[in-house]
């Protein structure tokens, strides 16, 4: 690890690693110091990255979490507000007048358990739906805290190239698409101020090195569905003399996909997938209920409003047609937007970011069909860009493109295991170029 003679650091009680304030000296650096100063403040970006991916927490639980950011962002001279939205933190720093630019990472990690083998690999467990189970971040999110922290650290060390307001938030419970609301209903912009631009990444199982990114719709639009279909139990031996929930529940899981396959256009993209199906104990015995689970993806809102249409009126009829009672709905309730970049802020920040990483590490993508709460801040009527940092072995990733090649970890795998340096410090320097360029976008 290399020498931090040049580095002020700060003790933290609640913190295992220390926070790091930059010297006056890089504080009046050009903004072409960027990667070097990346490379200075990396030591301590590892040791938080590790201590965060041993201690992940779930949504709306992320307490230990919250507060190492919020000592990380104070000992660097922020603002901080904790318990927005219950765990989120805001952190804000004024650097005379200028635009208010969000830069938004996520606190939670997932309920299943991690099998990277890694020195610093989660063993947590903690409460979720009323069981214990593991907690690991096999998702990325403390790569994206990690590269947080050390974008608010970059940014102070050049602040002498921008004038403006800096807004970092670490939102709760992005997994459950529920943490960015939580924060807006707390008055995220009402009680501080609202951004003229919002930034956020996320990891990608794409090479290390490379950023991608689209204009318009990034992630896909996500509505839950939790149907119960109500039959008459009985005994498997007659089942004339009942309704079998089962049979109706089996059809709807059917038919419901000719919604995707023959009422929406198929260039457009929309998916109807049904995650769980739980009824009956035994196998004599038909129940009286069954119940289905399941999510709707689509990027258009006009397929996002016929696919919940479509997944109402197939439940409908499913539970018609066995004359089983009217099935108990909901469906579409609490769903989240698709995030949809700004065209005019893509072009701007592509164009910086081409400039820091070279043109051939910053491509376009195709958009992504898992979804992120992020949007939320779109639809709140700020311009924002979501966009992806590669995390990957270069050679993995030329490996799993061969003829039998091993496909790479994806997000939510158990073995999803980023190169934590590379990553972090393209994240870093992406985010901070982001956000330098939006800086000097009303100048």
């Amino acid at each position: 690890m290399p020498a931090l003679s040049k580095l002020t650091l700060v003790a933290c009680a609640a913190w295992a690693a220390c926070t790091l304030v930059p010297p006056a000296a890089a504080q009046t650096a050009a903004s072409g110091r960027l990667a070097p100063l990346v490379d200075e403040i990396y030591p301590r970006l590892e040791a938080l990255y590790q201590d965060l991916h041993a201690h992940p927490e779930l949504g709306f639980q992320e307490t230990r979490t919250a507060a190492a950011l919020a000592a990380q962002m104070r000992a660097l001279g922020f603002e901080v507000t904790e318990g927005v939205g219950r765990t989120g933190v805001v952190a804000l720093y004024r650097n005379g007048s200028g635009p208010t630019v969000l830069v938004r990472t996520e606190l939670d990690a997932l309920p299943m358990e991690e099998k990277t083998g890694l020195p610093y690999a989660s063993r947590a467990r903690a409460q979720w739906n009323g069981s214990e189970t593991f907690v690991a971040h096999s998702c990325g999110h403390d790569i994206h805290m990690a590269s947080w922290v050390g974008t608010a650290q970059a940014l102070l060390a050049l602040k002498d190239q921008w004038h403006g307001t800096l807004m970092f938030i670490g939102q709760p419970a992005e997994e459950s698409v529920g943490g960015a609301k939580a924060m807006v209903d707390d008055g995220l912009f009402k009680r501080f101020p609202k951004p003229d631009f919002a930034f956020a990444l996320h990891t990608d199982p794409m090479a290390y090195g490379y950023v991608g990114y689209r204009a318009g719709p990034m992630t896909s639009a996500a509505d839950g569905l939790e149907i119960t279909f109500k039959g008459r139990g009985g005994h498997g031996s007659a089942p004339h003399a009942t309704i079998d929930p089962i049979a109706i529940g089996a059809h709807f899981v059917t038919d419901v996909q000719t919604v995707v396959s023959r009422e929406k256009n198929p260039f457009e993209f929309g998916v109807v997938t049904i995650g769980a199906f739980q009824a009956g104990t035994v196998g004599n015995i038909i129940p009286a209920e069954a119940r289905l689970s399941g999510t709707i993806r689509s990027y258009d809102p006009a397929v996002r409003r016929k696919l919940i249409d479509g997944v109402r009126r197939t439940a409908l009829a499913s539970a018609a047609s066995a004359g089983a009672p009217e099935p108990e709905l909901h469906v579409g309730e609490g769903g989240v937007g698709a995030v949809v970049n700004d065209a005019a802020l893509v072009q701007r920040t592509v164009a910086a970011l081409q400039a820091q990483l070279g043109a051939d590490h910053v491509v376009q993508v195709p958009p992504i069909t898992a979804s992120e709460d992020f949007s939320v801040l779109g639809e709140n009527g700020i311009p924002s860009m979501f966009f992806v940092v590669g995390v990957s072995d270069p050679k993995d990733v030329a490996a799993s493109k061969q003829p039998g090649g091993k496909p790479l970890p994806f997000n939510h795998s158990p073995f999803f295991a980023p190169v934590p340096e590379p990553s972090i410090k393209v994240g870093v320097r992406a985010m901070t170029t982001a956000v330098l360029s939006a800086m000097g976008a009303k100048h």
